[in-house]
């Protein structure tokens, strides 16, 4: 198989020559927050290959107001800059060639602290007071270094950086580093030095400069930890100093090697377009996703905070200290902190079963990877739009499915100590895929690079197709075979994988018995023991597949449902639902699955019901709806009923979490009256925050509460998001406000997104919702149609794929044609070209309406 081709500089634009190459940053920035820009300062030493009068790195959005060079012999050699915004370089054109060896290239440039939440840019907060308070931060990955300072901004370019900045009195600054002194200027203005990084790429750089404070520091294992944010917000921190102590913990003892840093700061920025980012020494994250009252917050919350700190800390070691040579293989860094954020927080928090929620990411990504416009995991990269393109769900959750996959064919001790292995051996440079597979290989001895090429190198997955050989009652055998699973026809091709599958006996005396069996494209019989009733395909349910029985294996399964692991269990209700997706198997199959999952209380396999469920609303015809919320309602009004209001003692996590998830389902979905009383009952006491209501609850609840509300109930929901004293409260509240269904509240929600009512990190989410909302999707689609140039111009750009996901939900006619030919040969047309995520966007819309083309098939299974 052909390994994708990393980009060669000689026929790529937008690589850098190898002509010199840096080895260190001498780094003075001067942010000016009232101005909102910058001065800056860098001289960078040179490993110069070849004598040239001419030096090209990146620059972007900056000014060069001067720059020089001075080679090893002190001589001085003045430098003439030229940008160029379409490749995003400088070139450096010097009066007198410059010798190979070392030299130094000086430079000072002048920059905006922009607003587009990238590069060297402003975050702002409301004090106290009322007064705005600016905050200049950075988010560098994965080309935006560059906008902050001339630098050669490649991860393989890896250099030490010795940073400075230069603030007014009372300001806090942080860096990677620890701070070194603090010298005051005859302008008043203090010098920060901070420490020499190790050898780190580019996007590794942090600079934070603003009105700030720490928490005390937490010494962990002799590495200093705190929490940094704005004035007031630190008493937040706990739950999330508690994760990062446990996973900096988990993790030197889990790679085997220290940690490569001086420090470690969890850093929460008001405005911040990623989640976080693994800024070495000094990670940076939205607020949400770092600060937290606990005891308001709900399981799903808390989870996320854990799940985003512990990815962040993996990243100290898998990314930083070593790093991918080329952006196709982001994946290197992602996926495996997605895998080893699991790994850790399954063991942080062991009731929250992490391991199992972890499916539902699994499935996310095989939503995608089940299209024709799916992609391998790593593909190759060209430009700087090609990287931003890798951050997604196949990068991350397919990436780590796969790795969870082979870990569990390996034995988790040997995948350990491979990655140890290829750690070590790649230790502050950088390094391949195929580095990372040698490196397990050398360990184990296993077939590694055979087996995971087929995984990481094409897109899409298989269904692996499950046939009994039956003798009486009893399986004597097992034939599987394997198709490339889609949603859309085409032809089967040759495209097969190396499939780890892992089996398990059902029934009889042997059951229990679980074998395994690596199979490739030819169809392969596998024995059970005697006297075995039946199998499960998948066993321990961490398989990057979909599985397909035949009716005798199926009768085995539903009658064996019960004694199933909860991933298991939610595996079969996601392979049903897609074959549904796919017009392999009718509406009414899915139907009759979930009216059989009454008994069940995992929520993670209630998920899997809902996925399906909501699209059905979604395409149901308007004279079918009062039935499937019946059928909701007879599914979840009693479990609800049985949960009761509020957690019994020593409860665990999972119940509290179905409780909400169900409530809110069962109100919004079902349509619920009692559950419509009980959110308008509540909704003072949410709308105070009060502790006393079920964590879990009072999310669920208030969607309810907006879902059934009215202009005045909606002012009330505006009016506390104003005084909301946690992040997540204010995302409650805000999405509270795009969950009502009046037009004229829908438009007032709308509006909200492209005003300073609605930070631009979030105003993407807040469509998203509204577009997936069947009583405001047209509406939410019809805005975003007339005020596409604002959304655009307004709004992250990293997020705008994201938001649009949803279209998918738009399937009824004219809109479903005025969706496609939007993005196609209309306005919309210039933002998806070349954009992974709208073609395969557009084609889950097609997937979608061929569903909706099928909805009297549902009219069928309501009535039977």
């Amino acid at each position: 198989m052909c390994r994708p081709a990393v980009a060669d500089p000689a026929v790529n634009p937008y690589r850098l020559p190898r002509t010199a190459r840096p080895v260190r940053y001498d780094l003075t920035m001067a942010p000016d927050l009232h101005r909102r820009d910058f001065v800056g300062d860098v001289a960078i030493e040179l490993d110069i290959a070849a004598s040239t009068a001419e030096l090209v790195c990146n620059a972007k959005d900056l000014e060069i107001t001067r720059a020089w060079v001075v080679s090893e012999d002190g001589s001085r050699n003045t430098a003439t800059a030229t940008l160029d915004d379409v490749s995003e370089r400088v070139t450096f054109v010097c009066e007198r060639t410059i010798p190979a060896g070392r030299s130094t290239l000086h430079i000072q440039f002048l920059g905006s602290l922009n607003d587009k939440l990238v590069g060297f840019y402003a975050s702002t907060y409301a004090a106290d007071d009322g007064s705005t308070k600016v905050i200049a931060t950075t988010q560098m990955e994965a080309t935006d270094a560059r906008r902050a300072f001339p630098c050669w901004d490649e991860p393989d370019a890896k250099a030490v950086f010795a940073i400075t900045l230069v603030v007014e009195p009372g300001l806090m600054a942080v860096s990677n580093m620890h701070e070194l002194s603090s010298t005051r200027l005859a302008s008043g203005k203090h010098s920060v030095r901070f420490a020499d990084t190790p050898v780190m790429s580019s996007y590794l750089v942090c600079m934070v400069v603003g009105e700030l404070e720490a928490t005390p520091v937490v010494d962990v294992g002799g590495i200093p930890l705190r929490v940094i944010a704005r004035p007031g917000r630190t008493g937040q921190a706990a739950f999330a100093l508690e994760i990062g102590a446990f996973a900096l913990t988990y993790f030197t003892d889990w790679y085997g090697i220290e940690y490569p840093g001086t420090k470690l700061d969890l850093i929460a920025t008001p405005d911040f377009a990623f989640g976080a980012m693994e800024n070495l020494g000094a990670v940076t994250f939205r607020e949400a996703l770092l600060l937290v009252d606990e005891a308001r917050a709900s399981k799903p919350e808390l989870e996320r905070i854990a799940d985003v700190v512990a990815h962040e800390i993996a990243h100290m070691w898998f990314g930083d200290l070593v790093t991918m040579q080329w952006w196709n293989g982001l994946w290197l860094n992602e996926a495996f902190a997605t895998f080893a954020e699991v790994s850790c927080v399954a063991r942080f928090r062991p009731e929250w079963e992490r391991w199992t929620s972890f499916a539902l990411y699994r499935s996310m990504a095989q939503q995608v990877d089940a299209l024709h416009s799916t992609r391998p995991i790593e593909f190759p990269v060209i430009s700087p739009s090609d990287a931003s393109g890798m951050f997604d769900v196949l990068t991350y959750e397919k990436g780590a499915a796969v790795l969870r996959m082979l870990e569990q064919y390996l034995g988790e001790e040997a995948f350990r100590l491979g990655v140890k292995h290829y750690l070590e051996s790649h230790a502050f440079a950088n390094a391949e895929t195929t580095d990372l597979w040698d490196a397990i290989e050398e360990s184990t001895g296993a077939p590694v690079r055979n087996l995971m090429d087929g995984w990481i190198l094409q897109g899409g997955f298989p269904l692996v197709s499950v046939t009994a050989t039956t003798s009486g009652s009893a399986v004597s055998s097992l034939t599987l075979s394997q198709t490339p699973f889609t949603y859309l026809e085409q032809a089967v091709g040759p495209t097969t994988w190396d499939v780890p599958v892992l089996y398990r006996s059902l029934g009889g005396p042997s059951a229990g018995t679980t074998g395994g069996v690596l199979f490739g494209g030819a169809a392969l019989t596998v024995d059970l023991p005697a006297g075995s009733t039946g199998a499960v395909v998948n066993a321990g349910g961490h398989g990057y597949y979909r599985v397909r029985y035949d009716d005798v294996l199926a009768a085995t399964i539903a009658a064996s449902f019960d004694r199933l692991a909860p991933v298991e269990r939610y595996d079969v209700v996601a392979d049903v639902w897609s074959a549904v997706l796919a017009g392999a198997s009718p509406i009414a199959s899915f139907v009759k699955l979930v009216q059989a999952l009454p008994g069940e209380r995992d929520p993670n396999v209630w998920s899997a019901a809902l996925t399906g469920l909501r699209r059905l609303d979604a395409i149901a015809l308007d004279a079918d709806r009062p039935k499937l919320q019946a059928l909701v309602r007879s599914l979840l009004g009693p479990i609800v009923e049985e949960l009761g209001t509020s957690r019994a003692v020593g409860e665990s996590p999972l119940i509290s979490a179905l409780r909400g998830s169900l409530t809110e389902s069962l109100g919004t979905l079902g349509r619920d009256p009692s559950v419509g009383d009980r959110a308008s009952a509540a909704l003072d006491r949410i709308l105070a925050e009060d502790a006393s209501i079920d964590a879990d609850l009072a999310p669920a609840l208030l969607t309810v509460a907006a879902t059934n509300g009215d202009g005045v109930r909606y002012e009330r929901i505006e009016a506390a998001r104003a005084s909301a004293s946690s992040p997540q409260t204010d995302l409650r509240l805000l999405h509270a406000l795009g969950s009502f269904s009046e037009p004229a509240l829908v438009a007032r929600s709308l509006d909200a997104c492209l005003s300073d009512a609605v930070r631009s990190q979030d105003a993407p989410f807040a469509i998203l919702r509204m577009l997936g909302a069947r009583s405001s999707a047209v509406q939410t689609w019809n805005f975003l149609r007339d005020h596409w140039e604002t959304v655009v111009n307004r709004l992250p750009e990293v997020s705008l794929p994201r938001m649009l996901e949803n279209i998918s939900v738009l399937t009824a006619e004219p809109t479903a044609t005025e969706v496609a030919a939007f993005f196609t040969t209309g306005p919309g047309a210039s933002f998806a070209k070349g954009k992974k995520a709208m073609d395969q966007h557009l084609e889950r819309h097609e997937v979608h309406r061929r569903l909706a083309r099928r909805a009297g098939e549902l009219t069928s299974a309501l009535e039977t």
